[in-house]
């Protein structure tokens, strides 16, 4: 994996390092942003929110997160199901090795997911930089 010296260590550096990216693309970026509700009724709060000040085109991204194999990534699916129902449109940003090979097809398979190795890359694309 490239970068990896860089690679994150948890959930948390993940999204510091996702807000830290957009900023060095000249992009906006807030975190724990409020958006209605979740399918289940909780209070949605999208990881980081990343906006470019010129057009206003906006993008959300959940930050995910695991080192080692076991069953946060269960989770997985229902935040794509989620993302489906934001205002803005979104993906899930992954990192760590502990991904079971089913759960990296899956993720790829949707569309809506992208290792943070290449989030830059992607960010570039999504917002014509």
């Amino acid at each position: 994996m490239p970068g990896k010296g860089k690679a994150p260590l948890s959930g948390n550096q993940l999204k510091q390092q996702v807000v830290a990216l957009a900023q060095k693309l000249g992009l906006n970026a807030r975190t724990e942003v409020k958006a209605a509700r979740r399918l289940w009724g909780q209070k949605r709060l999208i990881d980081v929110v990343v906006t470019d000040g010129k057009t206003g085109k906006t993008l959300g991204i959940e930050c995910k997160f695991q080192a080692t194999p076991g069953t946060a990534e269960e989770k997985v699916p229902a935040t794509i199901q989620d993302i489906s129902h934001w205002p803005i449109p979104g993906i899930v940003v992954l990192a760590g090795e502990g991904f079971s090979m089913n759960m990296k097809g899956y993720l790829m398979s949707t569309g809506k997911a992208v290792w943070f190795d290449e989030l830059e890359e992607w960010l570039r694309l999504y917002f014509g930089l």
